[in-house]
């Protein structure tokens, strides 16, 4: 698990969440992150595809989430909301991130952004997904 992964993750949370909010062009959001955050630790790339890819697949990442809520998606906190999506494009589109890697960064992340105890819901949330979208990697896992 890479520190500018980390990094990458957060600033990319904040950013979703602030297009969510504003719908600002994510071009713009991109270049305001860029020039007025110190990305210099951050992966600059991973940072760029999860702004522009999460709401580029936002009908499909959505659809898995609604899948587990116990709740209409509009009550679930909007910062809780973004971690979720990121989380849920990295089960679905990037098989290279460990699905505990992807679970663990989106918990840490909502421990820091997210309500008290938003994190748990983000936890069970993504654990749910996990089981239906990386179905080969948990039996594997199970079987050694």
């Amino acid at each position: 698990m890479s520190k500018a992964r980390t990094l990458a993750r957060k600033r990319a949370v904040q950013a979703l969440y602030m297009w969510e909010m504003t719908k600002v062009d994510l071009s713009d959001i991109d270049q305001q992150f860029v020039l007025e955050h110190d990305m210099s630790k951050v992966d600059l790339k991973y940072f760029q595809e999860l702004l522009h890819k999460i709401p580029a697949h936002i009908d499909v990442i959505d659809d898995h989430i609604h899948t587990y809520l116990d709740r209409p998606f509009s009550e679930i906190d909007p910062v809780e909301r973004a971690i979720m999506r990121l989380g849920v494009y990295e089960l679905q589109y990037r098989p290279d991130v460990p699905y505990r890697v992807v679970i663990n960064e989106a918990v840490e992340i909502a421990k820091v952004f997210g309500a008290e105890d938003g994190y748990k819901y983000v936890n069970s949330i993504l654990d749910a997904t996990a089981k239906k979208l990386r179905v080969a990697e948990l039996k594997a896992r199970k079987s050694s």
